[in-house]
């Protein structure tokens, strides 16, 4: 549910990779999820950043990192990071199976130098 912590826990996430990645044939380094609406974007290290666009737009201040074995979350508008929160509604990361950077197939050799 919705609070006044802006987190919906019932919200399922948006995909297994970045939205807006996916659409335009991207790729990224790490993923994070909207704590509100669910949207996955790519983190600030990856070319694009969508995940922080994402948080300019709506407002929606809260993420959670995507990546599997980590459950930390990260507050836009304060800057802190929170080690842990409540669940969210499955999944609770990319597919195991997927690589990061990721997806298989679309990151360049040099991705390393890319990094932001």
């Amino acid at each position: 549910m919705t609070g006044d912590s802006g987190i919906d826990t019932e919200v399922p996430p948006s995909g297994t990779g970045c939205l807006e990645c996916e659409a335009g044939g991207g790729w990224w380094f790490h993923l994070r999820r909207c704590a509100r609406c669910g949207h996955v974007g790519c983190c600030d290290s990856s070319p694009a950043g969508h995940a922080t666009a994402h948080y300019r737009s709506t407002g929606h201040p809260l993420v959670q990192s995507y990546e599997p074995g980590e459950s930390w979350f990260w507050d836009y508008a304060t800057g802190e990071l929170r080690q842990s929160g409540p669940d969210l509604a499955p999944p609770a990361s990319r597919p195991e199976d997927q690589p990061a950077p990721g997806p298989a197939g679309r990151v360049p050799s040099d991705w390393a130098n890319r990094l932001r």
